[in-house]
């Protein structure tokens, strides 16, 4: 099931900057890319590693881990073919900052 998920004030967001959230039982990083905001979860397709503290050159963060490239605007590695990172829907409703996320608990566990 989808839920919305308010994460903050676009205020927190400035251009070229980054927040760590929590939205739906998961960790999220949302950027600020030239005036539009992406969020992604906070783990690397690769190994599972935090990217909230990758190096951000533009719109590609560096997984620090391994030095992994993800373009933060599409998801994928930069050319053809490569790893994903789960991107999240987000908006920005009166200021704030929300973003879908949809409920994946185990089968029969009851919801939070």
């Amino acid at each position: 099931m989808l839920h919305d998920v308010p994460v903050g004030s676009i205020d927190e967001l400035p251009l070229g900057g980054r927040k760590l959230a929590f939205a739906g039982g998961r960790s999220i990083v949302l950027f600020n890319i030239d005036g539009t905001v992406h969020a992604i979860e906070n783990s690397c397709p690769h190994n599972g590693a935090s990217l909230a503290s990758g190096r951000l050159d533009g719109r590609i963060i560096h997984c620090p881990a391994h030095g992994l490239r993800f373009d933060v605007t599409t998801g994928c590695m930069p050319g053809a073919g490569g790893l994903c990172l789960t991107k999240l829907p987000v908006d920005v409703r009166d200021g704030r900052l929300v973003v879908t996320v949809n409920d994946t608990a185990a089968p029969g566990t009851p919801p939070a």
